[in-house]
């Protein structure tokens, strides 16, 4: 038997595996839906259900996440060759992606192409 969580503003559901109590999701299988563990093999038939919508999250862009076109705004440059265009001068900033003992990610950008890669 599976607990259920209610949501009243929606009306939906959440069911949990009762194996292993990881949430169970939507899964069409055959032309019939069913709710799935992604854990454990554990499957329930679901009968009389109608999926009215599916919506995905937009993903963030990487430059957002280094703090947009700002962040590129005030840079230096420095002789390196574009993979893309083979310009030698690329824009260059240093994030501290890993843990504070790792060496910081260096990103490039071409000066003359635009390009974006990373070290």
């Amino acid at each position: 038997m599976s607990s259920k969580v209610v949501n009243e503003s929606s009306m939906f559901y959440i069911d949990f595996c009762p194996n292993c109590s990881n949430i169970l999701h939507l899964d069409e299988y055959l032309g019939e839906m069913r709710q799935k563990c992604q854990v454990c093999p554990y499957f329930s038939a679901i009968k009389n259900v109608m999926l009215a919508s599916r919506s995905f999250y937009k993903l963030k862009e990487i430059d957002s996440v280094l703090g947009g076109k700002a962040a590129w705004e005030n840079v230096d440059s420095i002789d390196v060759v574009c993979n893309s265009c083979n310009h030698g001068r690329a824009y260059f900033l240093q994030v501290q992606t890993r843990s504070a003992d790792e060496p910081m990610t260096v990103f490039y950008k071409c000066c003359n192409c635009g390009h974006r890669w990373r070290e």
